[in-house]
């Protein structure tokens, strides 16, 4: 039954793609996500994400969207690094080793570039953020329910066969979103809709402990501090927060205060002990491959990690350093550009009193999101997690975009309009 409705939903979807095109950077956007289609039986065996792409693209073609890019700094730094990322793969040092990653990242990077040049106008930049809010807030509530009714004594984790699965990279995913529930809260006009939205906040608040992720652990202090310190009633917040504490520490099972209690104990945990071996490896081969490092995921491989260091390879758990030792310093510049670009024209624009109520407020609780990602990025592989990049594209959007909508055409007025511009501009003569 799961995979008939899917497939059906998906075929009727498909079919509107192409009179709406935004709509396939909407369901491109579930798809890859969510993936959907692992939550089902057949279909998880069926390779849906390329007809998908392809009819999105080809309706954002025909409908000219494409043709109305305009360069920003963050469309050029996103540009670079898919350039970047081929350039790691063909001067890989095991290309065989890379190969997966590889293949999984510049269809991200793609997807990605796609939406920072279709999110034009208000309309377009709410949908997508609220596909991804949707999404996350699924997470939420499946595992605030999980943990209340465990009541902790069973770890939660995200959907098989996704980035998310991993206690850790969904924790600290769902953390980052958090100041977007509260966004999406005060934005909301129906009380319904925003009792919800506080309800899915609590309830991811909830899932966030009960990953017993000490990364996400992290985050979710980082993002307390955070708020305090924004908030206008710094005093209410506080004591809140205090009295959350105590009853998170009063309530949670003796196997998460233990593993909280022992972040300040870092340096003799054998997992931490394994990440520095992971970073010393990356380093140690970006140092010796600056411009283009090992290739994505290269540093796994037990031959080229035994090229630089006699440890032991493993996952770097760190954004930072996945990027470092699979792209080079070069690479790891340019994927850091992308995040300074999204996040500065957010604060900017946080700041900015000429603007909007609402873009004042989306970016004020974008660069919580960006800083908590930030932080928590330091301790999982998530650099090329499509909710992260997608924010980023969307908090820098909402202080260039303009709340006019594209002019609607179909798909061959758009088309003929390009070959007669294209026409008289080939007639004219040079001055």
């Amino acid at each position: 039954m799961r995979d008939i409705l899917l497939l059906v939903f998906l075929g009727i979807t498909l079919l509107a793609v192409f009179r709406y095109p935004f709509a396939g950077v909407l369901l491109w956007a579930w798809f890859t996500i969510a993936s959907p289609q692992n939550a089902a039986w057949t279909a998880s065996t069926l390779s849906l994400q390329p007809p998908i792409t392809a009819i999105a693209i080809l309706s954002l073609l025909l409908h000219g969207e494409l043709f109305r890019l305009r360069m920003s700094w963050l469309l050029s730094f996103l540009l670079l690094f898919l350039f970047w990322i081929f350039l790691s793969q063909w001067m890989s040092l095991s290309p065989a080793a890379s190969a997966v990653a590889f293949d999984r990242f510049w269809k991200v990077m793609l997807f990605v570039v796609i939406c920072s040049v279709a999110v034009t106008d208000r309309l377009r930049f709410t949908a997508l953020l609220w596909v991804v809010v949707l999404i996350m807030g699924f997470y939420g509530v499946k595992g605030g329910v999980f943990t209340l009714l465990t009541a902790g004594q069973n770890l939660y984790f995200g959907l098989e066969r996704t980035v998310l699965y991993d206690n850790n990279h969904i924790g600290i995913a769902m953390a980052t979103f958090l100041p977007m529930l509260l966004y999406v809260a005060n934005q909301a006009t129906h009380r319904l809709v925003r009792m919800g939205s506080w309800a899915v906040f609590a309830l991811t608040i909830v899932a966030i402990i009960g990953t017993y992720s000490r990364g996400a652990f992290i985050c979710l202090v980082v993002f307390g501090a955070l708020y305090w310190w924004q908030s206008r009633h710094k005093f209410l917040i506080g004591a809140a927060g205090v009295i959350m504490a105590l009853g998170i520490f009063l309530s949670a099972p003796g196997d998460w205060i233990d593993r909280m209690v022992s972040i300040s104990e870092a340096a003799e945990d054998q997992s931490f002990q394994g990440r520095i071996d992971a970073w010393v490896i990356n380093w140690e081969l970006a140092t010796e491959n600056p411009l283009t490092g090992a290739g994505l995921r290269a540093p796994y491989d037990a031959n080229v990690a035994a090229t630089v260091s006699d440890r032991q390879p493993r996952a770097a758990h760190s954004i930072y350093f996945e990027v470092l030792g699979g792209t080079g310093f070069a690479g790891l510049i340019i994927y850091l550009g992308i995040w300074v670009t999204g996040f500065f024209a957010a604060f900017r624009t946080s700041l900015d009193r000429k603007a909007e109520p609402w873009r004042r407020e989306f970016s004020r609780y974008a660069t919580m999101s960006l800083i908590i990602f930030g932080i928590g990025g330091a301790s999982v592989s998530l650099e090329m997690w499509e909710g992260y990049l997608i924010l980023l594209v969307l908090a820098h959007s909402v202080r260039h975009m303009t709340d006019i909508p594209p002019v609607k055409a179909s798909p061959i007025d758009s088309i003929r309009e390009r070959i007669q511009t294209r026409a008289r501009q080939s007639m004219r003569k040079p001055a």
